[in-house]
């Protein structure tokens, strides 16, 4: 099997294809086409699997992927980021308050 990077004889990458092919397909029908497209894996994946597979994933994938980053950025990365979106909600209100005094 080749290698993910390696370089078709048109000389693109396959990431570079794929999102090439992706833009194309955004162009043609609209984000909105993603949205249908995955809500109807999420329903062919309830129907087949259940509803509890989603509990399960949820449970341990947020645990793994939490766990996850703690180890990749540290435990000062959450407060970071928790920074950073409080921030940017006390902006959007502010602004939020600037529009209702113009109407």
């Amino acid at each position: 099997m080749a290698a993910k990077n390696q370089k078709p004889s048109e000389g693109m990458t396959v990431r570079e294809a794929g999102r090439k092919g992706g833009q194309t397909v955004k162009q043609r029908y609209g984000s909105e086409f993603y949205e249908r497209i995955g809500r109807k894996g999420g329903e062919a994946t309830k129907h087949s699997h259940g509803h509890e597979f989603y509990e399960n994933i949820g449970k341990l994938g947020g645990k793994k992927g939490g766990e996850a980053t703690r180890n990749r950025y540290g435990p000062k990365f959450y407060e970071t980021i928790g920074q950073i979106g409080g921030q940017k909600v006390k902006k959007l209100i502010e602004e939020g308050k600037k529009a209702s005094k113009k109407t």
